[in-house]
């Protein structure tokens, strides 16, 4: 990936009612840059909140084929990483947007 700053690489944090109940066990989802792999995902959210990341879990969604008239489109892929912090953690995802 040729863009490394940490604003480029997290794209903005998804929040939903599955993703609170997750904050909770202090765990927090962010929909990330495509190619941003693991370690570049814990940098970025250590510089970015200042804050203790003890695991991070990537997963890739599909995009879903939609019908537009008569013609068919197809979504964009979203990538999202789920960071694990360290007990005594915490932060606010809406501090990046």
């Amino acid at each position: 990936m040729k863009a490394s700053g940490e604003f480029t690489i997290l794209v903005r944090p998804v929040v939903t009612e599955k993703t609170a109940s997750l904050a909770q066990m202090n765990q927090y989802v962010f929909l990330v840059h495509p190619d941003a792999n693991k370690i570049q995902v814990k940098d970025a959210v250590q510089k970015a909140f200042k804050v203790k990341v003890v695991n991070v879990r990537t997963v890739t969604l599909k995009g879903k084929n939609k019908k537009r008239g008569w013609r068919t489109v197809r979504r964009s892929d979203q990538k999202r990483a789920i960071v694990t912090l360290a007990k005594g953690s915490t932060l606010d995802p809406s501090a990046l947007t």
